[in-house]
């Protein structure tokens, strides 16, 4: 259990921008942290416990909508002994500084700088966790500190694995702490980790790491998966697969993995994880039933009307025959909302009573 830091009487030194590594003596100098849903309180414990004198620049994704309004560094800055602000373009990192992603950019680190970018989503999101962990990673290698808070899906999962893969180290909120448990959980089945901690526990924690107190404990075993390259003519990594992207349609690539670890990516750039792709295949799924619903259910009543309409014509038949299309359709429409769990409407209630029996009737 790592011990508590006192922040009584600290004074932070002065800052200088944090630089890309050149040499072993240099201590883990930048903190990179992805939360999803739960994550705000979770970061505000966290930060709340960090001393004003951390050796390390922090950078902070939290999924948000496009247009959503941002008051997390103001949170953040409320939490704690840490300044905070929302990162900037080409703004250079300071140690004991929390840089927090604006809404709808990913930042990563490039050259010893932050850069915004407007890049294609992945995991659903912009700002994504990923990108952020794949580039300090690359900058940084084993003087990053990645971290993994409360969340759905499986953002962030690929990145700490970059991150462990070049030296660095893993931190995840344990599962059973977190609001949302689906990020840390994934995270640790695809990356591992080397700490896992309660929140409370986490502040003093990368303070110490930052210091080069606490070398890393497996937690995990690492899983160590093949890299997947390129294709020499620019590819996306891996092997195409019989999917298409959600967001474009474009032919989405496979990068293997590690049992059911999988990665997607497409062309442009939008990237997925298993979990990821999963849970947006299945709201493309909803979104066709739900269409497919209204369809058949416009159909039934125009086939009424026009059945209405032969009868007052004195139209036998005609009006037998879309009064037989009627049924038929809203049979459909029957099906389709008990795949949705959605009641019954006016028109198809009494439908329902005719082809369902009544013990099936919720």
């Amino acid at each position: 259990m790592p011990r508590s830091v006192s922040r009584a009487n600290g004074r932070a030194p002065p800052r200088r921008p944090v630089r890309r590594a050149r040499g072993r003596e240099r201590a883990r100098d930048l903190i990179v942290i992805g939360a999803s849903a739960g994550g705000v309180e979770a970061l505000r414990r966290l930060t709340a416990d960090l001393p004003p004198d951390l050796r390390a620049g922090v950078v902070v994704v939290l999924h948000l909508a496009p247009g959503a309004a941002s008051g997390l560094p103001a949170i953040l800055g409320r939490s704690g002994a840490l300044a905070a602000s929302h990162a900037r373009d080409r703004e250079s990192l300071l140690p004991g500084h929390i840089y927090v992603a604006p809404p709808d950019r990913h930042v990563v680190v490039s050259d010893g700088v932050l850069r915004l970018t407007s890049g294609p989503r992945e995991n659903l999101a912009r700002p994504a966790i990923d990108p952020l962990f794949r580039s300090a990673a690359r900058e940084h290698g084993g003087h990053v500190i990645g971290v993994v808070l409360s969340g759905l899906l499986d953002d962030g999962s690929a990145g700490l694995l970059s991150i462990r893969r070049a030296g660095g180290v893993a931190v995840v909120q344990e599962p059973e702490d977190a609001l949302y448990a689906d990020m840390p959980r994934h995270a640790l089945a695809i990356a591992g980790a080397d700490h896992v901690v309660k929140i409370a526990d986490m502040g003093s924690l990368l303070d110490e790491l930052s210091r080069g107190k606490v070398k890393p404990m497996a937690h995990e075993t690492e899983r160590r998966l093949t890299p997947a390259e390129g294709g020499a003519s620019g590819e996306p990594p891996g092997h195409p697969s019989p999917f298409s992207c959600p967001e474009c349609g474009g032919v989405l690539w496979e990068a293997e993995g590690n049992g059911s670890t999988l990665r997607f990516e497409c062309r442009v750039g939008h990237a997925y994880g298993s979990e990821s792709l999963a849970a947006d295949e299945s709201g493309k799924i909803e979104e066709a039933l739900w269409a497919a619903l209204r369809a058949v259910e416009e159909r039934a009543a125009l086939s009424r009307r026009l059945a209405s309409r032969a009868r007052e014509d004195r139209h036998a038949k005609t009006a037998a025959r879309f009064d037989e299309q009627a049924a038929e359709h809203e049979r459909a429409a029957v099906t389709l909302r008990g795949l949705l769990g959605a009641p019954p409407s006016h028109a198809t209630a009494r439908v329902r009573e005719r082809v369902v029996p009544a013990e099936h009737v919720r």
